[in-house]
């Protein structure tokens, strides 16, 4: 999704997510992932909030449910869920390979509520996790430019770029349907961080 989305691949990952809910009612992660696809790549997030609360109301402590339910509700603008989907994850699975995606939806969560200082932390806690996960660096550049540290903005912009060097805001946030209410802060933080 951050260089591009071929269309004929978004569609075989939207048809078979759909039908992880279809024959996977009784399986958390299956729903979990499920849910994720359609918000992220869909963008049908009614359909996503579905699956990804079947999904936890199957299994609480499934940790792809959590992980990825926090970061597909953080790009949805429903931070509370975020929130609380993303601190669960943390606190239920906390050395899980994915964690990263999980401190991303923290990271997201709370740039949405414009908590900037907490974002900045989420998101490195997320480079630490992962290095070479671009968005990680993404959410960093914003909330340090949010905070009006735009030298060190800057360096994090730098390194989304040096990871993913077709990376535009604008691109990124229709690519994954990111709501208007969290694009516009979101975008402004990062042109003053100097992203494209």
């Amino acid at each position: 999704m951050r260089d591009g989305l071929d269309p004929e691949i978004a569609a075989a990952a939207v048809r078979h997510a759909h039908a992880a809910i279809i024959y996977g009612r009784d399986d958390a992660t299956a729903l979990g992932m499920a849910g994720f696809v359609i918000s992220l790549v869909e963008h049908d997030r009614p359909t996503a909030i579905e699956a990804l609360e079947s999904a936890l109301t199957l299994s609480p402590s499934c940790s792809i449910a959590l992980i990825l339910g926090s970061v597909a509700m953080g790009w949805a603008n429903e931070a509370e869920r975020a929130l609380a989907w993303g601190e669960r994850a943390v606190r239920l699975s906390p050395f899980d390979r994915l964690i990263f995606a999980a401190h991303i939806g923290l990271a997201v969560g709370h740039f949405a509520k414009s908590r900037y200082e907490e974002a900045m932390s989420a998101a490195r806690r997320a480079i630490r996790s992962n290095p070479g996960f671009s968005v990680a660096h993404w959410v960093l550049a914003a909330s340090l430019a949010a905070l009006g540290r735009i030298p060190e903005a800057k360096v994090a912009a730098a390194q989304v770029l040096a990871l993913s060097p077709n990376f535009t805001t604008a691109g990124t946030c229709a690519c994954v349907g990111v709501p208007a209410a969290l694009a516009a802060p979101l975008t402004k933080a990062c042109s003053a961080a100097g992203l494209p």
